[in-house]
């Protein structure tokens, strides 16, 4: 009796030719090789490198309290602008407030109290009509002549002060408008007194005890008050004299 294949054998038998069963084969080794390597990678995982941190976004670095500030100083560091103008008005000489003898404490009181300050031997008063152009904020308040004398104190004390300030801010002997005969020229200097809340040249607060020349449309502020004070040169005054001048 011959035995027949059915379709669905004989197709089974065709299916299992050499060539199929040595691309099953390679599938087996391809799939076993892909096993090792996920393990291998699984075992020994790999780590990337770490880039370098960007400038401006490494960590600052913290002091303590005692450790010294390190020095950050470049030769590609510019100071701004307005500092410079700023300190290169600087005279280096400074002032020596110390009272000490007879001579001092009689030259150096007025109404009682004790100034602060004595003009220096080159003090002068100016040709020109220097002026102060008050303002608190937009408003003009009326100006303040700065020509008559070679110097004027400014403070919160009436009894001494050329130039009398009642904001609460502002020390009873804070700062002084002195004219000094430099080089030739008599020019106009401002020095804080040691004043607690500072005085101001252009928004920079000044060092204390050291003259800074003042230059026309140089602003000035004293303490926290609001005022603003322009230091301008009337060039009509001495055409258009007035009682006041």
């Amino acid at each position: 009796m011959n035995r027949s294949r059915s379709p669905i054998s004989k197709s089974r038998h065709r299916s299992r030719s050499p060539k199929s069963g040595r691309t099953e084969k390679r599938r087996t080794n391809d799939n076993r090789d892909d096993n090792r390597k996920r393990n291998r990678r699984l075992d020994k995982p790999e780590f990337l490198e770490k880039p370098e941190s960007h400038s401006r976004l490494a960590a600052p670095q913290i002091l303590d309290d005692q450790d010294e500030e390190p020095d950050v100083s470049d030769s590609s560091t510019k100071e701004d602008d307005s500092r410079k103008q700023l300190t290169s008005r600087v005279d280096v000489t400074s002032v020596n407030f110390g009272l000490s003898g007879k001579l001092t404490a009689e030259t150096n009181t007025f109404k009682g109290v004790v100034i602060k300050y004595n003009e220096p031997s080159d003090a002068r008063k100016p040709t020109e009509y220097w002026r102060l152009y008050p303002f608190k904020g937009k408003e003009a308040l009326p100006i303040l002549h700065i020509h008559r004398q070679s110097g004027f104190l400014i403070g919160r004390d009436r009894n001494i002060a050329d130039i009398p300030m009642d904001h609460p801010s502002i020390s009873k002997q804070h700062a002084v408008l002195q004219f000094r005969h430099v080089k030739g020229l008599t020019r106009l200097y401002l020095i804080d007194l040691e004043s607690a809340n500072g005085t101001f040249l252009n928004n920079n607060r000044i060092e204390s005890k050291r003259y800074y020349e003042l230059k026309e449309q140089d602003m000035i502020k004293f303490g926290f008050s609001s005022r603003d004070y322009v230091v301008m040169i009337d060039e009509n005054a001495g055409n258009t004299k007035t009682g006041n001048e």
